[in-house]
């Protein structure tokens, strides 16, 4: 390495771009820890909706935030912890999804949890997914990008994750949820999602995750 700092690698993008998949494999291949932002998002989202919080009340939102314990516990498979209680396998579904990106909105939800991903960072560096990693949480890292892929194929993507999940979700209405949320998380104030000349942007529509993950890699370790 050209210095001594953890190694930090940012990859960002919207939802249904393969960036879980991909960051747990790059985490591996550079043997540094795998850290879901958007997790943290989520069980937030979660714990508004079990408390029949409103999602788009700024001050109810600031003050759950306040009160709940989230924990993040980096690994293979990496879990994320609400109040104590393990909640990995209950924050992927569309409702979650769109009340974590409600609550990411509001500036005082974020500063809480960037807090929280700079921590875990810069204790032993990692490699971060999320929606503004390289523009907000760790700016300074050499190491940006952004994936991207079509709306039409990250709604399939989605679909055929919650069938094998067992749900019966609508093709339609995910891909009406995957450009809805588009929306929201390009025009928020705060934070929006988005890249700049900084990121080297990889559209993952045609490309399987090992190719994905190789260039990734390839272009990381070219830096270092």
């Amino acid at each position: 390495m050209r210095d001594a700092s953890p190694l930090i690698v940012a990859i960002d993008g919207p939802s249904g771009v393969g960036k879980s998949t991909t960051s747990r494999r790059v985490a591996r291949a550079l043997n540094i820890p795998h850290i879901d932002t958007g997790a943290m998002y989520r069980a937030l989202g979660l714990a508004a909706l079990r408390e029949e919080v409103d999602t788009h009340d700024e001050a109810a939102l600031e003050k759950l935030a306040g009160r709940v314990n989230i924990e993040f516990v980096p690994g293979e498979r990496a879990r994320v912890l609400l109040n104590g209680e393990d909640i990995t396998s209950l924050i992927r579904t569309p409702e979650v999804s769109m009340a974590a990106s409600d609550v990411s909105t509001v500036p005082a939800v974020r500063r809480v949890l960037v807090k929280l991903q700079q921590q875990l960072g810069r204790r032993n560096g990692g490699v971060l997914e999320g929606r503004d990693i390289g523009t907000k949480v760790f700016p300074e890292t050499r190491h940006k990008f952004f994936l991207t892929a079509r709306p039409e194929v990250r709604a399939r993507r989605r679909y055929d994750e919650l069938v094998t999940k067992g749900a019966s979700p609508s093709l339609t209405g995910v891909l009406a949820e995957t450009i809805a949320r588009d929306e929201q998380d390009s025009t928020r104030a705060d934070s929006p999602l988005t890249w700049d000349e900084t990121y080297t942007v990889v559209d993952t529509s045609d490309l399987t995750i090992d190719q994905v993950v190789a260039a990734i890699v390839e272009r990381v370790r070219a830096l270092c």
